[in-house]
């Protein structure tokens, strides 16, 4: 592909709103022979319209070439844009309004490239390749290529425990590690196993339910039951863990929010040879019974900065489920703060008038 300068500057004013001119500069984009462009642009141009809704500037196509006009900020972005888009179809990525919209803010606020980031292969299966879709999704997953501990904490929908998932099954497949382990708390909501109505499997399977789900998107549905019934993929309640070594195995803790700090300590060493554990879960989603301290809360003050241990943290602009989760995490998280701040007002309106 090749890029080019074209026409004179005029020196006006950088732009401020509609009315006002700008500095203008125009450069060109000529896309590779037998590059289609449908798989740049989109059917009936999509992809372009999520690309000229997002900047401002002109952008002309004509045959294989593309003009864009603009400010040389945004006009060297856009650039930039056609350029990762071409690598990334030619990794054999498919191009998506939403992965266009996500190339487009690493662009504007990273210097991390989307084609490095969104053609990241994690696992190939069943027809279909799981990708890191955002910057702090591929830095969590390279995180658990290099640290033994990981700490994968953010609001739902950001692919902590998928992502997880996804890298325990590669291992898996690679002879990295002979079993795979996944766990979550058993206690939520204030309801005790002993408690619940039904056999022992009746009781923890809505729990682990999701993680069902998950293995059934990256395995063969038929070979779930015979991997388990050998040991070599175990789902169990975090009770289960308890006075057990686990070695050779990649070991998930899901919903981590809902361990108690003694919980927290006995699942990490549990920690064998040859082993890795990565720790998902949303501080924001506790669900511990009368106001219980959280485990994952209280785990990043103790081992925070020990070397092998990594705590990844993702937020609302990592969430890929639809784009209202986003704006919900957000909303929720603009509401709790200003929850937590009007004690503090209180307090200071009350020795204001003493």
């Amino acid at each position: 592909m090749t890029v080019g300068n074209e026409g004179g500057e005029q020196a006006v004013r950088p732009p401020m709103s509609d009315s006002q001119e700008f500095h203008k500069t125009q450069a060109k984009v000529v896309i590779p022979d037998g590059q289609p462009m449908v798989s740049l642009l989109g059917s009936r141009d999509e992809l372009l319209r999520v690309i000229e809704k997002a900047f401002r500037a002109d952008i002309h196509v004509r045959g294989n070439e593309i003009t864009i006009t603009g400010s040389p900020e945004e006009s060297g972005i856009v650039v930039r844009l056609f350029e990762e888009l071409v690598e990334l179809v030619t990794s054999g990525a498919e191009l998506t309004p939403d992965s266009v919209e996500r190339s487009i803010a690493m662009l504007r606020m990273t210097t991390d490239r989307p084609a490095e980031v969104l053609s990241l292969d994690i696992l190939s299966s069943r027809g279909r390749t799981i990708r890191p879709k955002t910057v702090n999704q591929k830095r969590y997953v390279d995180a658990i290529d290099k640290h033994t501990i990981v700490f994968g904490i953010g609001p739902a929908g950001t692919g902590k425990t998928y992502l997880a998932m996804a890298k325990a099954v590669k291992a898996l497949q690679d002879k990295h590690v002979n079993r795979i382990i996944l766990t979550r708390p058993a206690v939520e909501a204030g309801e005790r196993l002993g408690f619940l109505p039904g056999t022992l499997y009746e009781k923890i399977d809505p729990y682990l339910r999701p993680l069902y789900d998950a293995l059934h998107d990256m395995l063969d549905p038929d070979s779930i039951p015979r991997l388990m019934s050998a040991g070599t993929i175990e789902v169990a309640p975090l009770a289960y863990m308890r006075g057990r070594t686990l070695n050779d195995a990649f070991i998930i803790l899901d919903e981590a929010q809902n361990t108690s700090p003694e919980q927290m300590k006995m699942f990490l060493t549990r920690l064998g040879f040859n082993s890795k554990i990565v720790v998902t879960g949303d501080v924001t989603q506790i669900d511990l019974p009368g106001g219980q301290e959280s485990g994952l809360k209280v785990v990043q003050n103790i081992l925070d900065g020990i070397d092998d241990i990594h705590f990844s943290r993702l937020t609302s602009a990592d969430v890929v489920r639809h784009r209202l989760v986003s704006d919900i995490v957000d909303a929720y998280g603009r509401y709790d703060a200003a929850v937590a701040s009007e004690p503090r007002e209180m307090a200071k309106r009350s020795r204001g008038r003493r």
